[in-house]
């Protein structure tokens, strides 16, 4: 019997993970809603396989987005997943008895196992880092901002404790390509706050606390977080992730000298 759970794919571009994902719920979710970004590969054409329920739509602002996409859910329960997540069956048992007992709470988080390449990412925050997957669409919104948008719940989390696959690395490279992108709209929020309030722009935004939030980033991933746990790779995860910070600083700095 199908869960009563409508399962949301946000796409853009991911003919090479989008089955994958379609299939771990194929056949056990009521309902599968594919949101395309206007993909320009066969994404669309993929994903036809598995549900006739796919809406094309530029993403503007993420957080809007993914409001938009859960609208169109036709269960009281969505399940909002990327393409390049998985669900295992041990989790689909759990998601299914959960719902089936009516919970009291409003959502659920899920611990996701996080993969570089084939391996998986034990230490420097990437395991269990639950994320809240599961929710009631009338009880759950995103905060309508382009980046790190917050999520507003009305009424009590649980957690559920069967792992969500999450590959979202393919290799060193790719961890840099998302860092750039992520780092970009990082530079560009700021960039709204310098132009709104400058003083308070330049307090949260400056080459010392870059630099500090740098230091910290790595003690935290590599010691506290024991990314030393995976060894090169989690070294390397915890310099990637130091990154952040001053990078985002460094192209804040220079979008910034071009408004003077």
């Amino acid at each position: 019997m199908e869960v009563p759970v409508s399962v949301v794919v946000i796409t853009k571009n991911e003919q090479a993970r989008i089955e994958d994902c379609l299939k771990s719920v194929y056949n056990w979710a009521g309902e599968i809603i594919v949101v395309d970004d206007e993909s320009c590969d066969k994404t669309r054409q993929i994903a036809s396989s598995y549900t006739d329920k796919i809406f094309v739509r530029r993403m503007d602002i993420e957080g809007k987005h993914r409001n938009w996409a859960y609208a169109n859910a036709k269960y009281e329960w969505v399940l909002s997943l990327d393409a390049d997540e998985r669900l295992i069956p041990s989790l689909r048992r759990e998601i299914k008895e959960v719902l089936s007992n009516n919970p009291g709470e409003a959502a659920f988080t899920i611990p996701r196992k996080n993969f570089l390449g084939d391996y998986w990412l034990r230490g420097a925050g990437q395991y269990p880092a639950p994320q809240l997957k599961l929710f009631c669409k009338d009880k759950f919104r995103w905060e309508q901002v382009q980046v790190h948008p917050r999520a507003f719940l009305d009424g009590a989390c649980g957690h559920l404790k069967n792992p969500l696959l999450h590959y979202t690395y393919k290799n060193f490279a790719d961890f840099l390509r998302k860092l750039n992108n992520q780092t970009t709209l990082e530079a560009m929020k700021w960039i709204e706050v310098y132009k709104a309030d400058p003083k308070k722009a330049n307090y949260k935004m400056n080459l010392l606390h870059a630099l500090w939030r740098c230091w910290d980033r790595f003690i935290r991933a590599f010691l506290v977080k024991r990314g030393f746990r995976d060894g090169f790779i989690g070294f390397m995860v915890s310099v990637f992730a130091s990154l952040y910070q001053i990078v985002s600083y460094a192209k804040y700095w220079e979008i910034k000298s071009k408004l003077r």
